[in-house]
């Protein structure tokens, strides 16, 4: 062992002598390869039978324009290769297929989602007919293509025919998401039948072509105005129609919801947000947002300022979980309709002066 060690300190201090030519020369194995291209011989491009099609091959990294020649002689320093310029795209829209479906995936609220689709027809000159927030739906009106925009009827290939369109936009699986479906109808110009809306596209290609306009108009929005949408617009998807605080027969207070169970989890969440109400955690197939009534929403995220850090003002882990207030906000549908309660946990209702409390600042939140 003492042998192989003295052998290698040896070696690294043969290494490190400028007489080692064999290893830093120009002979040597690590020697300056930066000139080698210059010795490289021009060959024909690879020839292909004539009856393949080939795809043109862009240039990754491009040559630079002042590049030494055959006729240089001597050391060169080989300049950079131009930088490839490409930006990072993140959509937070993307397409979803399956068998017989297409739809598109939003890593946003359906409510946001709802008001960006609705104003992406109507920028495209399409008329909203009905429209139903409670159930995230809208269909525009029979229109023709000298109605909507040029590009769009160009893209689709409309005909002289009338065009409908229902767009249907639904909480996705994770939190915080949406999915986004849409259909199209044709009928002949001035004719009054009222077309029923298939149960599968009728013209599939036509409503891809859609479809894929509709997520590049989503994107174009989200990298000019940041995804911002009206928060009007918002509120009016998942607001319930009427929201009530009355007693159950155990004198339990309740929050009854006039929507959906999907328009009622989405709503709850944002009424929580709005009272400032930290959720801690959430399952959405239980119906049931974790709550800590001792901390604010944005308490979580807040970092302790400078004089915070320096005299410990910012409480520690063990301080925020002594006087933890957690409860279960759980959403439960009964008969079409959405009801909530205030449980201590999974077995235990919360005392009733805290539970008419908090649905009390929820329901404020709704109305």
């Amino acid at each position: 062992m003492k042998r192989l060690a003295g052998l290698s300190t040896l070696a690294l201090i043969i290494s490190g002598t400028s007489g080692c030519g064999w290893l830093w020369g120009d002979d040597g194995y690590f020697r300056d390869r930066g000139s080698d291209y210059l010795q490289a011989q021009q060959v024909p491009p690879m020839q292909v039978p004539g009856d393949v099609e080939l795809r043109p091959i862009e240039p990754l990294l491009p040559i630079p324009q002042q590049v030494a020649d055959s006729r240089a002689t001597g050391e060169y320093e080989v300049p950079r290769p131009q930088r490839l310029v490409a930006a990072e795209e993140v959509s937070e829209y993307s397409l979803q297929t399956s068998e017989d479906a297409r739809w598109l995936v939003a890593m946003r609220a359906p409510s946001q989602v709802w008001a960006s689709a609705r104003q992406f027809f109507t920028d495209n000159g399409f008329q909203i007919a009905q429209e139903r927030p409670q159930t995230g739906e809208f269909v525009t009106a029979w229109q023709t293509r000298d109605q909507l925009a040029p590009a769009l009827v160009r893209n689709l290939g409309l005909g002289e025919g009338e065009t409908r369109v229902r767009v249907r936009v639904e909480p996705g699986v994770q939190h915080d998401t949406s999915e986004i479906f849409l259909v199209s109808v044709q009928r002949p110009a001035g004719s009054s039948a009222d077309v029923a809306w298939p149960d599968a596209p009728v013209n599939a290609e036509r409503d891809r072509v859609l479809l894929d306009e509709l997520q590049a108009g989503l994107n174009s929005s989200t990298v000019e105005g940041g995804g911002s949408a009206s928060l009007l617009a918002e509120r009016e998807y998942d607001a319930p129609s009427r929201v009530t605080l009355s007693e159950a027969g155990s004198g339990e207070p309740v929050l009854q919801l006039d929507t959906d169970f999907n328009r009622g989890w989405s709503s709850i969440g944002r009424a929580l947000a709005a009272s400032d109400i930290l959720v801690e955690d959430l399952d959405r197939s239980l119906g049931v947002y974790y709550i800590n009534l001792s901390e604010g929403a944005a308490n979580p995220d807040e970092k302790p300022g400078f004089f915070s850090r320096i005299f410990g003002g910012a409480p520690d882990r063990e301080e925020i979980e002594a006087r933890a207030e957690r409860y279960q906000v759980r959403i439960t549908d009964v008969g079409g309709k959405v009801q909530v309660t205030l449980d201590k946990d999974l077995d235990t209702v919360a005392p009733a002066d805290v539970s008419r409390r908090v649905l009390s600042m929820l329901k404020d939140s709704l109305d």
